[in-house]
């Protein structure tokens, strides 16, 4: 994840880059979907590949019953592509005020929006609940504390059975951060490949 704007980034909790509204149809988990995406968010212009090689993965995970966490959401495609196809409740955050906006837009746009929660977290500081699945694909250029503490602190924050899914580049951490879930799950593996993109999976307990 590298989308720099305006000498700002994505990561800022109030993003002040110019307002530069636009809207795309994706198909994801087969649905088409509808974004409305803006300056200061996340891959504003299409569906990131990492995006879509972990929600490849996601869409054939087992895991238990409860709600999801989608974990840094942007303007939201993982929580919507998931509460779509899967039919599921998904809480949907961010640390970036902007992004949150346009995902809760996006999740009412694409008939979800009674799914989801969208609420604003620095990493997990606004969290409450433990979840059946967190997704995360984490803002590698918000340095390695920021990324390890998203990781890492998954554990206390999904059920017994519950599982993180997370996907890196190998050229961008992808088996350090491997060695950081292992540092404090004891399953941890990687489940999908594709084009340098790893997705990772750890289960708690």
């Amino acid at each position: 994840m590298t989308e720099k704007i305006s000498g700002e980034q994505y990561f800022t909790a109030q993003p002040d880059a110019a307002h530069d509204y636009q809207d795309f149809d994706f198909e994801l988990l087969g649905n088409n979907l509808h974004f409305t995406t803006d300056a200061g968010v996340f891959s504003k212009r299409t569906v990131d590949f990492g995006t879509r090689t972990m929600l490849a993965v996601a869409a054939k995970t087992d895991f238990p019953a409860g709600r999801i966490l989608d974990l840094g959401t942007g303007y939201g495609p993982v929580g919507i592509a998931i509460a779509k196809a899967l039919n599921k409740n998904v809480d949907m955050v961010d640390v970036n005020q902007r992004a949150l906006d346009l995902a809760q837009k996006n999740a009412n746009k694409n008939g979800v929006g009674s799914q989801v929660k969208v609420f604003q977290s620095n990493i997990y500081e606004g969290v409450q609940d433990q979840y059946a699945l967190i997704l995360v694909n984490p803002p590698i250029r918000a340095g390695k504390s920021v990324v390890t503490a998203m990781l890492q602190e998954a554990k206390n924050h999904l059920l017994p059975g519950g599982k993180l899914l997370a996907v890196l580049q190998k050229k961008q951490g992808a088996p350090s951060a491997q060695k950081n879930l292992e540092a404090v799950f004891d399953n941890v593996s990687i489940v999908g490949k594709n084009k340098g993109y790893y997705v990772l999976e750890a289960v708690h307990g």
